[in-house]
């Protein structure tokens, strides 16, 4: 089985001026409608950068565990 490769630090590479630009989009989503555990948790996630290193690692242990799962065939289709 092929081995899965999840190398993603997208959270390291985002600049401040895409976050800004997140941040100013849940505004005025939350403006137009009413803010939801969607629009809280994203905007949790720009605002707090131990936030969104906690959610990058738990990505990456999902994938480790999906791969553990393929690779020892606990889990077939």
């Amino acid at each position: 089985m092929k081995k899965m490769e999840f190398k993603d630090e997208f959270y390291k590479k985002l600049g401040e001026e895409a976050i800004t630009a997140k941040l100013q989009q849940i505004d005025e989503f939350e403006a137009n409608f009413r803010p939801n555990t969607n629009s809280i948790a994203m905007k949790k996630w720009c605002t707090d950068y131990e936030y969104r290193k906690r959610e990058w690692k738990w990505r990456q242990n999902l994938a480790k565990a999906n791969e553990e799962l393929n690779i020892n065939e606990i889990f077939t289709i």
